[in-house]
């Protein structure tokens, strides 16, 4: 069975369909993309699948469960964690604070435990706060937990905001749009990066990439759609000669 299984995913905004009979399959353990123009539908889908936006038809399956209607945290709560296109890090919060955060959805206390400081609420606070900074040192950013993220720089953000995304604990991390912003030299850091977290997590990733460079050296699999409906699925070599791809999306350029 497959980890994620979208079939005839199709949205519409008001009287604009953004989305029509979208099918994709995920296996456990894969990197994916998903590419096209700008425009061509690739957030709404990411947005559709993590509770952002309900489908106006089909179905999204995630290790057996629909999640058709389900709210954003119930989906988290799912173990699938995602990044956005814009950064979307909480910059009046320490960057330790930022990571803590996203762990609520498992807190394990009730509203009362909080307001008298149980023992269970000391417990549990101690026990997230040991697991975001043992995060935070294998990301290589401990020396960093007191800071704000808008004092840092760019890459360190994106880096800040996967490492949040991993605090969920997921088996799919979506990212969307990780290399937008960043320079030639943290590209290349990027994509050793997300190696790295796909070996030493053991996760599907699923990613949208302008990037080519990106998609085409780290995905297995790709989708390609442009005004909301697929047109090409397949390995990096055969999205490379697609000729419907190259006329919509890649250009005669070599990629």
């Amino acid at each position: 069975m497959a980890l994620l299984s979208i079939s005839r995913l199709t949205h519409q905004f008001g009287g604009l369909q953004a989305l029509t009979d979208i099918n994709i399959s995920l296996e456990k353990g894969e990197i994916a993309g998903l590419i096209g123009p700008n425009g061509a539908g690739k957030t709404t889908v990411f947005n559709l699948v993590s509770g952002f936006y309900v489908p106006t038809r089909g179905d999204i399956v995630f290790n057996g469960v629909r999640l058709n209607g389900k709210r954003p945290h119930e989906i988290a709560a799912l173990k699938i964690g995602r990044t956005f296109q814009n950064i979307r890090l909480w910059s009046e919060m320490t960057v330790l604070d930022n990571i803590r955060i996203s762990q609520h959805y498992r807190l394990g206390y009730n509203a009362a435990d909080a307001f008298f400081h149980t023992k269970r609420f000391k417990r549990r606070e101690a026990e997230i706060r040991h697991s975001a900074e043992e995060l935070l040192e294998v990301f290589k950013l401990s020396d960093l937990a007191m800071e704000y993220p808008k004092n840092l720089p760019y890459g360190i953000q994106r880096r800040v905001e996967i490492a949040r995304a991993l605090a969920l604990g997921p088996e799919l991390l979506m990212l969307d749009e990780p290399a937008a912003g960043l320079s030639t030299a943290d590209v290349a850091e990027l994509i050793s990066y997300v190696r790295w977290i796909h070996d030493t997590f053991h996760l599907t990733i699923w990613m949208i990439e302008h990037q080519m460079q990106v998609i085409m050296t780290l995905c297995e699999n790709i989708t390609v759609i442009d005004f909301g409906s697929e047109i090409a699925r397949g390995s990096p070599d055969q999205i490379r000669a697609n000729p419907d791809v190259i006329k919509a999306y890649l250009g005669d350029g070599d990629i």
